[in-house]
């Protein structure tokens, strides 16, 4: 489970990202909160625009942070980003403390926080395969999210105390000092003992990405599955807001329900990084298990029984997006790695501007269950999607034209390989073709 934890550069990374993470769910407490209590008055629809500005930026500027994260050095890109976040941090921190923040100032710094992680996220994902071996790539990708869940069930909790202790403007100046842990961890990584970049790392540009992965019927299937669930399923923000609300709990309620999802979150991350590979089929019946958890979640009448469900909706979500990046990292040819990372990225940020307003007005229309149940019907649909993908691939019978899709190891755009005719051993023969390394396109 913890076999990437041997190579130091990835000890370091994973101590730098949880303090950095931990922070960064304690500002995202404190920035929904803000939007929907100190700026507006409930509007979970602000909410929904906020999320919507923040997310945004990785699906306009898609094809030029690929092209940054395969061209130009990932450790560097990282400390520039890691430095403006923490800029921008102890901005917004300020105003809140000097009593002048407005809701649209909130709008353009959120605007600001999703550019600078458009370029960010790409980088960093694409970073984790350069510290590790191809073999525990997938392993890392786990543990990185275990990262990310850990913090969650601290980061939200935290913030929600501190919000109703300090303020939320201090939240965010503290924040700002934990992206001085991440600064760190890059500066004292070893640059000899990170992989070397493919020296035709430049070839092409975004168009290049976009056909490798529409090459691929099963990265298809992976990144419609992903744009659902971002789109519809998770906004849970605007749902735990609205239901912690609906329950009369406050900030620190809403912070409770976050750690409590964190806690679904984080199983799911370890066992995913006990899995030797990520399999397409874990996504497809994640995304009908997030689909269950979400309408059981909706019913429940109190705000305790809503709570314990929640660890369900988080082992889910996790358990998708956790497979569906170790899949999408292992399978993709590391030229271009950081395009499709980038487009993957793009589709999962980039989702929560269609979703995330549409989810707000609905909970402001309908009620935050009707919300929580959209999220659950865009599960079951992408679920539906992956089965009949599934039905019509030849994954379910071994058809000897569509199940066995196979590519060279230079990953080239797939190819059916055709059966041959069986070849007689009793005669002799001489082999003329060299025989070379084939993989299957689900990473086999």
């Amino acid at each position: 489970m913890f076999r990437s934890f041997a190579n130091i550069n990835y000890r370091i990374w994973f101590a730098g990202a949880l303090v950095s993470n931990v922070g960064g769910w304690m500002q995202a407490t404190a920035q929904d909160w803000v939007v929907l209590t100190e700026l507006t008055d409930n509007d979970a629809t602000a909410m929904g625009i906020t999320m919507a500005l923040q997310f945004g930026p990785p699906l306009v500027l898609v094809s030029l942070t690929g092209w940054v994260a395969d061209r130009f050095d990932r450790r560097r890109i990282l400390l520039a980003t890691q430095g403006s976040l923490l800029a921008l941090a102890i901005a917004v921190g300020s105003l809140l403390l000097a009593g002048v923040m407005t809701l649209p100032m909130m709008f353009a710094f959120a605007l600001g926080f999703g550019i600078v992680n458009a370029f960010d996220a790409p980088a960093r994902q694409a970073f984790v395969s350069d510290m590790v071996s191809a073999a525990d790539t997938s392993n890392a990708v786990a543990l990185n999210s275990a990262s990310f869940n850990l913090a969650r069930m601290v980061g939200p909790a935290v913030g929600g105390l501190l919000i109703v202790a300090i303020g939320s403007g201090w939240v965010f100046i503290a924040n700002a000092a934990t992206f001085l842990a991440m600064i760190l961890a890059l500066l004292l990584m070893r640059a000899n003992l990170l992989a070397p970049r493919p020296k035709h790392r430049n070839r092409g540009g975004l168009a290049e990405g976009f056909r490798y992965v529409w090459a691929r019927s099963d990265l298809k299937v992976v990144f419609v599955t992903v744009f659902l669930i971002g789109a519809f399923g998770m906004n849970f923000p605007i749902f735990a807001s609205t239901m912690a609300l609906e329950f009369g709990a406050g900030a620190d309620g809403y912070g409770v329900l976050s750690s409590v999802l964190a806690i679904g979150s984080l199983i799911g991350a370890l066992l995913a990084a006990r899995r030797d590979t990520a399999r397409v089929r874990v996504v497809i019946l994640a995304a009908g298990g997030f689909g269950i958890a979400a309408f059981v979640s909706a019913a429940m009448p109190s705000y305790l029984a809503y709570a314990v469900t929640l660890t369900f909706t988080g082992f889910m979500i996790v358990t998708l997006l956790t497979t569906a990046n170790g899949y999408v990292q292992i399978t993709t040819d590391p030229a271009l790695r950081g395009r499709v990372l980038a487009l993957y990225m793009a589709v999962i940020m980039g989702s929560t501007p269609v979703g995330a307003p549409i989810a707000g007005w609905v909970a402001d229309t309908f009620g935050p269950r009707a919300a929580i149940m959209l999220g659950g019907t865009a599960g079951f649909v992408a679920c539906a999607i992956g089965v009949l993908w599934v039905l019509t691939s030849g994954r379910l019978h071994r058809h000897e034209t569509s199940r066995f899709l196979l590519t060279l190891d230079e990953t080239r755009p797939l190819r059916v390989v055709q059966p041959v005719e069986p070849v007689d051993f009793t005669e002799k023969a001489t082999v003329t073709t060299p025989i070379r390394t084939v993989r299957r396109d689900d990473g086999e």
